[in-house]
């Protein structure tokens, strides 16, 4: 599912969801070469991940193929339909005469006021009888008043010859039967509102409010493609971004409410308005959306990171945690989140509690324990064995040792980084030892300094 399907769902779901109506969803399938069960999987994978719940079970747009046709049949009883035995070699003539000539190439059939008496026995399409004079009208929420000349609409094929509906026929009958009345869609199908709307005048249907929203761009303000990075929502979700963060960003992401940036489902919810949606086209920011995503981080709940870190590790095909791995990121969780923007900074940060002893120091981390350093934590030993397992109490028996040898914090600080978690960047030594304990911390640096602690 490509991030600009998944920011339309997301503006569909806040929209329905915001004013207690129903949010429902169609697997338009009936492109069966590109429509397959794993497809529809991925969509029903990247809806589930970002949270966007819906009303009912998923609707086959190709389970409902006999009731495309008999709308198209009946089209054609009311005369606002016909049948055209054209064939594709016919139509490219007509075109190429028309491109010759310098004319409109838009088909127009002969069969459209033929005599039925005249028909042949041959294969033939419906299509509708577009009116050919005036105006079609299209009042859209963000749009505002559009308006096509009825000259330039074509009759669109609604039943192609093998008897299987078009995208136009389905996507209106499918919104009629399922009671849709409000359809927030991508502004390159605002041409398709137009020719859409002819099945319903001819059906005596009434129009849905229709909110065509800007398309999505990359930074450098071209269409939004695999260039830029990733396109897919599953994509995010293995680059570690938290969902609450993705539904911050798109939601932000051509809507706005003020000048507020972050804010929580329940504001999205309360504020979420056609018109707070920009005409212009947004351009996609990575540094804003993890931007967004560390203040959601920051701000969740401790289980809910947890519960969501072990779907992001098994969405990368990680070992998942072990019982003992997740008490560590249960308890680690208040020193972690943060100052992590992915689950993947998370992970990293998490290596005290998630690596396995004894730990192996990285390069940077065995320079920090030379021999003078591990003479360092050697004498510093006694002082946190004899320490309150408090903050106060460790800060204060680590400065008093720092001043007693005249050193300053960071002559301490490092090496006792490297021998806790094997790394130089992690949550502060004092986040660490309060995370792991007294006997785990003595127990790694008597691992560090090969000296017993005890």
């Amino acid at each position: 599912m490509h991030i600009g399907t998944a920011r339309t769902a997301l503006f569909n779901w806040l929209y329905a969801r915001g004013r207690g109506g129903k949010f429902l969803l169609r697997i338009e399938d009936t492109d069966r070469a590109r429509s397959t069960p794993e497809a529809t999987e991925a969509i029903l994978r990247g809806m589930k991940w970002l949270g966007l719940d819906w009303d009912g079970e998923a609707v086959s747009q190709f389970a409902r193929v006999e009731r495309h046709a008999e709308v198209a049949h009946d089209l054609l009883t009311r005369g606002a339909a016909y049948k055209c035995f054209s064939t594709q070699e016919e139509i490219a003539a007509f075109r190429d005469a028309a491109r010759a000539e310098g004319t409109s190439t838009l088909f127009r059939s002969p069969w459209r006021d033929a005599d039925p008496a005249t028909y042949p026995d041959a294969p033939y399409v419906i299509r509708i009888k577009a009116p050919r004079e005036g105006e079609t009208v299209i009042e859209d929420a963000v749009q505002g008043r559009v308006t096509w000349k009825n000259s330039d609409l074509d009759d669109m094929i609604l039943l192609r010859s093998d008897g299987t509906p078009t995208y136009m026929l389905a996507v209106v009958v499918d919104d009629v039967d399922m009671g849709v009345n409000c359809v927030i869609r991508g502004d390159d199908h605002l041409a398709n509102a137009a020719r859409q709307s002819l099945i319903y005048t001819a059906m005596g249907w009434p129009l849905p409010t229709y909110a065509h929203i800007p398309l999505i761009l990359g930074p450098d303000g071209k269409k939004l493609s695999k260039r830029h990075g990733a396109t897919g929502v599953e994509e995010y979700q293995k680059m570690g971004y938290p969902a609450a963060g993705m539904r911050n960003y798109l939601t932000r992401l051509g809507w706005s409410h003020g000048d507020d940036e972050f804010f929580t489902d329940a504001q999205a919810l309360d504020w979420f308005d056609l018109d707070g949606i920009n005409k212009a086209a947004a351009r996609f920011d990575f540094k804003k959306l993890e931007n967004l995503c560390g203040q959601h981080v920051a701000a969740a709940e401790d289980s809910d990171l947890l519960a969501e870190l072990e779907l992001y590790l098994e969405a990368i095909s990680a070992d998942p945690l072990t019982d003992a791995q997740r008490d560590g990121m249960s308890r680690a969780m208040c020193c972690l989140k943060e100052r992590a923007k992915t689950f993947g900074e998370l992970v990293d940060k998490a290596h005290f509690v998630l690596g396995q002893r004894p730990f192996e120091p990285d390069e940077k981390a065995a320079k920090s324990l030379d021999a003078v350093s591990r003479g360092i934590l050697s004498e510093l030993t006694p002082h946190l064995r004899n320490a309150s397992w408090s903050r106060n109490g460790l800060e204060e028996a680590i400065a008093a040792f720092a001043e007693s040898r005249e050193l300053k914090l960071g002559k301490i600080a490092q090496p006792l980084r490297a021998a806790l978690a094997g790394r130089t960047a992690t949550p502060s030594v004092f986040d660490m030892m309060l995370v792991i304990g007294r006997d785990e911390t003595l127990g790694r640096i008597e691992d560090a300094t090969g000296q017993p602690t005890g």
